[in-house]
């Protein structure tokens, strides 16, 4: 952005671009490590470089040429002193004369995708190494999502890493009849990077619009290859959720739920889109989750008011879920759905079964929930120590903020 001092420019750069930038030297360079450092090493030479040149009018394509020659650098020091001489100077050479293009460029990080979902990998890396290395969030972000600890997290993300590199597992898109066993896991990574940019699990803000942008788009490229109704059913849940982001937060980016929500600044553009969507998909016949999920979201969105909302046809919607995908989540999303329509004892009920049985325990949303339905029932002491529990559990500052501001009104 011409006018930022030079350090600004790097920085929003890499905070926009690194990722992108990072697929194309995996790709260029068939090791992930490598590409890491050839990463650091452009946008440390950058920052010297764009103070004395300026920067360049395509910065993304300036980094990875400068990238891929640290990286050829570093392969030629390497080849000098080690014995495994040979397989070094061929590496060099393919690298040398590996091409590479701005258009090629845009589907890198779907490239990417496929390769850490490869079913060469164990199943319960797949999803981990994409997060990492596309998304970029810390082994901390994932191990929260997946309920685990950081350090076996690591160890799943160093093994596939080595995996890719030993057996050369292809960099590219699958070919159209390898994609159906492939697509779940890369429907269910998308998924969470949307979900980490909707409502990012800790930081001072609550939305990541880099991510959410990012999962769209990887959304959308991914429809172009295989419009099959559950591409089609997570895209259009994307988009409805997305048509909310102005108004989930106060200028001053306080958390707003979603009774309160100012409903004209809903994007009528994201919600027709991602209306058309869903009943096309559903019309098709073969829908999963992504496509009910995305059902419920369409209601919501069509809803003029919180007062209009279909709650009988979210908790049948629900009901359809949770048979085909039993979870807790899903469970506790469908108790807070039957309190509006039954009343809150009936929503506290099904909170309380879920927790006793030891589910959800660690879930900070659980117990938010289930201090509203005590609140909503006068069980005000009940309230105030299901907040506090919920406020340890959260490591955001916009829903702390908001659960502080729920432990006041018992006050």
């Amino acid at each position: 952005m011409p006018g930022l001092p030079v350090q600004a420019q790097v920085e929003r750069v890499y905070r926009e671009e690194s990722r992108r930038i990072l697929a194309t030297l995996i790709r260029l360079l068939g090791d992930f490590d490598l590409a890491e450092e050839a990463l650091h090493e452009a946008f440390f030479i950058a920052v010297e470089r764009w103070q004395r040149d300026g920067v360049p009018a395509n910065p993304r394509a300036w980094l990875v040429s400068t990238g891929r020659f640290k990286a050829i650098d570093a392969l030629r020091r390497r080849a000098r002193f080690t014995a495994s001489q040979p397989l070094l100077v061929a590496q060099l050479e393919a690298l040398e004369q590996a091409d590479w293009s701005e258009e090629d460029v845009e589907d890198d990080r779907l490239r990417l995708i496929f390769t850490c979902c490869h079913p060469a990998l164990a199943s319960d890396a797949q999803v981990p190494l994409t997060l990492r290395e596309v998304c970029d969030l810390t082994t901390e972000e994932i191990a929260r999502a997946f309920l685990s600890a950081p350090a076996t997290i690591a160890q799943r993300i160093v093994r596939a890493k080595a995996k890719i590199r030993d057996a050369k597992i292809p960099y590219q898109v699958p070919s159209l009849a390898e994609l159906p066993e492939r697509l779940d896991n890369v429907l269910r990574v998308i998924y969470l990077v949307f979900n980490e940019g909707y409502s990012a699990s800790v930081g001072e803000t609550l939305i990541r619009e880099d991510l959410t942008r990012e999962a769209i788009r990887l959304g959308r490229l991914l429809m172009e290859l295989l419009p099959e109704p559950e591409v089609m059913g997570l895209l259009a849940l994307m988009l409805l959720h997305e048509s909310r982001r102005p108004a989930r937060t106060s200028a001053s980016g306080e958390l707003i739920v979603l009774d309160e929500q100012d409903r004209s600044l809903w994007s009528a553009e994201l919600i027709a889109e991602g209306c058309a969507l869903i009943e096309r998909a559903l019309t098709l016949g073969r829908f999963g989750p992504y496509c009910l999920q995305a059902a419920i979201a369409a209601v919501h969105a069509e809803a003029s008011t919180a007062e209009q909302t279909d709650w009988p046809q979210i908790v049948g919607l629900y009901d359809v879920l949770l048979r085909a995908v039993p979870s807790p989540v899903v469970e506790l999303n469908r108790a807070a759905a039957l309190a509006r329509r039954d009343g809150p004892l009936a929503g506290l009920t099904l909170v309380e079964r879920i927790l006793a049985r030891g589910d959800l325990q660690d879930y900070h949303l659980a117990h938010s929930a289930r201090a509203e339905f005590c609140r909503q029932l006068g069980r005000f002491d009940e309230a105030r120590a299901a907040w506090e529990r919920a406020l340890e559990l959260t490591q955001q500052a916009p829903e702390r903020r908001f659960i502080e501001g729920r432990l006041k009104t018992l006050e």
